[in-house]
C-alpha cells in the first residue's frame, strides 16, 4: 500500500507514488542567506529531510531533490551593502553557515543546491520570462517586467484565496506604482544605481523572488509536472502561488503534484521570526550544552 501524504493544493491526504514509479522529483525552497538560519529555518529542513528519508529508506525510492539558496533579493542586496561586500562575498558567508548547521543536524545533502545568481540559472530565469511575455501573462513597466495576474484564471488556487482574499504579503515587491494591478508581482526588476544587476536580453535588472525558483525547479527537474515541492507554511502565499501561477502560465502543464509545507516553530506562542528577534541558532543551540543530532 503507497504512502499518503498530506497535499496543500487539495487539502487532503493522497497515496503518493512517483509520476514514473521510481524516481521522486522533488523541489524544497531553501534559505535566504542575508543571515544564518534559525531553528526555525531547521525544523522546515528537518522535516522535508524525514520526508526524504521515508520515500528513500522506506519506500524504496530514488529521490532527486533541489534546494535553493535565495542569494539575491533586496535583504541580502541591503545586507551586503551594509557590510560593504560583494553580494557574492557576503552570501558566501552564509552558504558556508547553512551547509556546516545542516551537517551538525545531519541532513542529508540534496542532489541539487543551485545558487540563484549563476548564470545558468539567471538564463532559465529570463527563458520563462520569455515564455509567459510570449503566452500573454506579462507587461513591462519602468523597466520591470511584471506577471498580470488576470491573465492568469487558476490564480489562488493553492492559498484558496478569492479576489477579495488577495492581499500583499511581506515579500511581495512595495512598487505599487509600478503596477497595473496590486496582485501583479515583479519577475524581473529594473536595476537601480549601486545594485547588483545582469542584462541578459530583458534590460538590466535582477530576477524577482518568486521566478527564481520556478525557473530551477524546472531546469534541474526536468519537465512539469514534478512530485513534490516543499517549504514553510508560510510560502504557501505569495511564494508558492506565484511560483505556480509563473510555471503553469509558461508551459500550460501542471507544476507539481503534490505541495507539502511545515508548520512554523513557536515560543512563548509565537512564530519564531528574525523580525521579531526571539531567534536562536543550531550553534546557540549547542553553546547551551544540546546535542545538534
Amino acid at each position: 500500500m503507497p504512502m499518503r501524504l498530506y497535499n496543500t493544493l487539495s487539502r487532503s491526504e493522497e497515496p503518493f507514488t512517483p509520476a514514473d514509479g521510481r524516481t521522486v522529483r522533488m523541489y524544497t525552497c531553501g534559505l535566504t542567506v542575508y543571515a544564518r538560519g534559525h531553528i526555525g529555518n531547521f525544523r522546515t529542513f528537518v522535516s522535508l529531510d524525514v520526508l526524504r528519508r521515508t520515500l528513500k529508506y522506506l519506500e524504496g525510492y530514488d529521490v532527486r531533490q533541489v534546494t535553493n539558496f535565495t542569494d539575491v533579493d533586496d535583504k541580502t542586496i541591503r545586507a551586503a551593502g551594509e557590510a560593504g561586500v560583494s553580494l557574492r562575498e557576503y552570501t558566501d558567508r552564509y552558504i558556508a553557515a547553512f551547509r556546516e548547521d545542516a551537517a551538525a543536524l545531519g541532513i542529508e545533502p540534496a542532489e541539487e543546491r543551485p545558487r540563484a545568481t549563476d548564470e545558468v540559472n539567471l538564463r532559465a530565469m529570463v527563458d520563462m520570462i520569455q515564455a509567459l511575455e510570449a503566452r500573454g501573462h506579462t507587461y513591462r513597466s519602468d523597466g520591470s517586467v511584471y506577471f498580470r495576474v488576470a491573465s492568469f484564471p487558476g490564480y489562488g488556487k493553492l492559498a484558496r484565496l478569492d479576489e477579495e482574499g488577495m492581499q500583499a504579503g511581506a515579500r511581495v515587491d512595495a512598487d505599487a506604482h509600478s503596477k497595473q494591478d496590486a496582485r501583479d508581482f515583479v519577475l524581473w526588476k529594473a536595476s537601480k544605481p549601486g545594485e547588483p544587476s545582469w542584462d541578459l536580453w530583458i534590460g538590466p535588472g535582477r530576477p524577482g523572488w518568486h521566478i527564481e525558483c520556478s525557473a530551477m525547479a524546472l531546469r534541474l527537474l526536468g519537465e512539469p509536472p514534478i512530485d513534490i515541492h516543499g517549504g514553510g507554511i508560510d510560502l504557501v502565499f505569495p511564494h508558492h502561488e506565484n511560483e505556480l501561477a509563473q510555471a503553469e502560465g509558461a508551459t500550460g502543464r501542471p507544476f507539481v503534484r503534490w505541495w507539502v509545507h511545515v508548520e512554523f516553530l513557536n515560543i512563548d506562542n509565537e512564530k519564531m521570526s528574525k523580525s521579531v528577534g526571539n531567534v536562536f541558532t543550531v550553534h546557540d543551540i549547542v553553546a547551551k550544552g544540546y546535542r545538534a543530532s
